[in-house]
């Protein structure tokens, strides 16, 4: 009964994690109509914010905290210099924003020096369940995930934000002869994704560590699991980083890991092959 609770523990922690990545990647799909190729990196930098403020004595918290703001920022820079140039043809979008994404990877591996560098878990220890232990800090990433959708999701659907994102997804000629300022809704809905990004970098850096090819796991899976989940609402990408997330964590319980990851893959494609509009269908990019 415990070794069976804390796999179930497991599979849900990283289920969580799964889904802070994939609440970025499946907004900017959704709402902007491209996939961010360096989505992976922007969790890199989220990562990266953190372990610099735990490196020169500021609380690992603050630097939890400040990741979102700063990576946000930067995906602010970005559409503007470069991502708005690409909304006409998301075939080249998806290969600028894999050149940008390795561009920062390959920056933060120069800066680390290619090194495993470890952040300390801001709420240590465990939480006892009779005989069972469960980590306090993934326990903490599973309520924090929670959070973050339920207050995503009044964003985008209870805000007047929300409502001139969704205006300007529908129909930008419309929404600028009503007063909308498209280019600043699209710039405001990418640095929103790159934060969650940045925010899912910065709570999972005390679990994985940081080290320079951090974000590409978390990219490949996000990427299948906004696939499976489906594009176009707020929902299906969510729905998919559970499935994907709960496959890629139960699996290795029962077979070899690197059989598990192949297999979680064959059974996204082949899922996708017969449902290629998701699991809950939406406006298709």
């Amino acid at each position: 009964m415990a070794s069976t609770f804390a796999a179930v523990f497991e599979i849900v922690s990283f289920g969580a994690i799964i889904v802070l990545v994939v609440l970025g990647l499946g907004i900017i799909a959704s709402m902007m109509g491209i996939f961010n190729f360096a989505q992976g990196e922007f969790v890199l930098l989220g990562a990266y914010v953190t372990y610099l403020a735990y490196a020169h004595g500021a609380p690992v918290w603050a630097g939890m905290v400040a990741a979102p703001f700063v990576v946000g920022a930067i995906g602010f820079v970005l559409e503007a210099l470069i991502i708005r140039r690409f909304y006409a043809a998301p075939i080249v979008a998806m290969l600028g924003t894999y050149a940008l994404g390795l561009i920062i990877r390959e920056s933060v591996r120069g800066l680390i020096g290619g090194f495993y560098l470890t952040v300390p878990e801001p709420i240590g220890g465990s939480i006892d369940l009779g005989s069972v232990h469960i980590s306090a800090w993934r326990f903490t990433i599973i309520v924090i995930t929670l959070l973050v959708m339920g207050a995503c999701y009044l964003l985008l659907a209870r805000t007047s934000f929300g409502l001139r994102v969704r205006a300007t997804l529908e129909n930008p000629a419309l929404a600028r002869a009503s007063g909308i300022s498209t280019p600043l809704i699209y710039g405001a809905t990418f640095a929103f994704g790159a934060a969650l990004a940045g925010l899912a970098g910065a709570l999972i850096v005390p679990v994985f560590s940081l080290f320079a090819d951090l974000g590409i796991r978390f990219l490949i899976q996000g990427f299948v699991a906004v696939m499976v989940g489906g594009v176009g609402s707020f929902i299906g990408p969510v729905a998919g980083a559970g499935v994907i997330g709960t496959l890629s964590a139960a699996l290795p319980w029962v077979m070899s890991p690197v059989v598990a990851d192949v297999l979680v893959f064959v059974l996204a494609i082949a899922f996708i092959k017969f449902r290629p509009q998701g699991l809950i269908a939406g406006k298709g990019v």
